[in-house]
């Protein structure tokens, strides 16, 4: 079969080459890939790669063989799935606890849009609790999470802020029933609960934003910029602050790669794609991706995607 494999180089950061076909745990199902979508995160990985790396953590596709430990899908039922690795591949062998079924209305380029962004969306507003009524800061918005955070949030009846670099990706989330800023300068708190992804200087500005009692909850740092808090500063802002580290990992995934499916069924959820291309063009998708110059997701086809 054909893999990409990293280069470590800046301007080619990935390439094709011929590898064996993975041969699944007794949990795990072969799953013969038609679409994957990368994540900004793994774009960072790729920059210095490390000995062995096999990226690849959102795919969608057919399962060509189930798991011999009887768990999990069956031979021909298309899925989503989220591998620890090596989904950049035409096939990909995947742990069922971390597969769901696809229904016939949701094709596999949307589908492969959902794992990682969709999964961490849905674990932060868990963590942020009832959203119901209350005012929710989003920094860094126009990214995956970003639109799936946005919709979730405005559909459970929160008043949401989706700080974005430009007005181009704020658009859709104006659409959602966000207000958009451009900078966290320009928020207007207090708000109950910040959902902050940039770090750098943005995180202690967002940092102030909060009500007394609040919540911030700092699960990236895309800026790739170390943040820096000052305590007598903070003794201006607001009082009794939580802030809370946040990583979206943790397997198994099935039931919220369940949960996601449902909601883009039902018409709740709506991924947005900026790019869809053949797997061929990875690398420079990857660049583009790093650089901020896709709004929302990218997904590559193998072939076949429907």
């Amino acid at each position: 079969m054909r893999r990409l494999i990293p280069t470590g180089e800046a301007t080619r950061p990935v390439a094709l080459t011929e590898a064996p076909q993975p041969v699944p745990a007794p949990g795990e199902a072969l799953i013969k890939v038609e679409a994957f979508a990368p994540n900004r995160g793994e774009t960072f990985l790729l920059e210095h790669p490390e000995p062995g790396l096999l990226p690849g953590k959102d795919i969608a596709g057919l399962v060509v063989q189930a798991a011999a430990d009887g768990s999990g899908p069956g031979i021909g039922t298309r899925v989503v799935g989220h591998p620890a690795r090596g989904g950049w591949a035409e096939y990909a062998a995947v742990p069922t606890h971390s597969l769901a079924a696809l229904p016939d209305g949701l094709d596999t380029t949307r589908a492969a849009a959902l794992p990682l962004a969709g999964i961490t969306a849905l674990r932060l507003l868990r963590t942020a609790g009832s959203v119901t009524g209350r005012r929710v800061l989003l920094t860094g918005a126009s990214g995956g999470v970003g639109h799936y955070v946005t919709e979730l949030a405005v559909g459970a009846g929160a008043e949401v802020t989706a700080v974005t670099a430009t007005p181009a990706r704020g658009e859709r989330l104006k659409g959602m029933g966000a207000r958009v800023v451009h900078e966290v300068d320009a928020a207007r708190g207090p708000f109950d609960v910040v959902l902050e992804s940039t770090g750098g200087a943005a995180l202690p500005v967002a940092l102030s934003r909060v009500r007394p009692g609040g919540l911030l909850v700092w699960f990236g740092q895309a800026s790739r910029a170390p943040v820096t808090l000052d305590f007598f500063e903070l003794l201006k802002g607001a009082q009794r602050v939580t802030i809370q580290h946040f990583h979206y990992a943790g397997a198994p995934y099935g039931s919220d790669l369940s949960a996601l499916v449902r909601l883009v069924e039902q018409g709740r959820l709506h991924p947005e794609i900026g790019r869809t291309a053949d797997w061929t063009e990875t690398a420079a998708t990857l660049i583009d991706l790093r650089e901020r110059r896709i709004r929302g997701k990218a997904v590559l086809l193998t072939g076949g995607a429907r």
